[in-house]
């Protein structure tokens, strides 16, 4: 009997370290090197993700933009989406879970190239999260490795 209270209490304890709910990955995650950290937040029963901090808000080079002023979405391919401003930008939506702490099903716009691909992530620990970025299917895509 002892035994099958401490492996209920250890699989407990596994469930509520890595989170199988959403609200386990909601909150900040920096991004390699610390150049930005992203909100993941719900957006009713999906994850959104916004750009909630950037290392460097402002333009500091005039061949990207005007210096000193805030980074907008340049890139965009619509022009009337252009001057939206970095700093709280949505660029993930539509994550639904699909169990084992992993989404699915998402969009990721990428502000650097205007660009938008398909997407996926999995919570690996309470402090790691996986996200790929992809085209048509999985395996065309690129990595990135999230951090609390």
């Amino acid at each position: 009997m002892k035994i099958w209270i401490f492996l209920t209490a250890i699989l407990l304890a596994a469930s509520v370290a890595f989170g199988a709910g959403s609200d386990a990955v909601v909150g900040l995650w920096k991004t390699p090197e610390d150049e930005s950290k992203l909100e993941f937040f719900k957006c009713g029963d999906k994850i959104c993700v916004r750009i909630a901090w950037l290392k460097e808000p402002n333009y500091t080079d005039k061949k990207e933009g005007p210096v000193g002023l805030p980074k907008v979405d340049r890139n965009n391919p619509d022009p009337a989406l252009k001057n939206r401003p970095m700093l709280g930008l949505q660029i993930m939506e539509g994550f639904t879970a699909a169990g084992d702490g992993r989404w699915e099903n998402g969009i990721i716009y990428n502000p650097d190239n205007g660009k938008t691909y398909r997407g996926k992530f999995r919570l690996v620990s309470p402090h790691r999260l996986d996200l790929r970025g992809f085209i048509g299917i999985s395996l065309f895509g690129g990595n990135c490795i999230l951090t609390r």
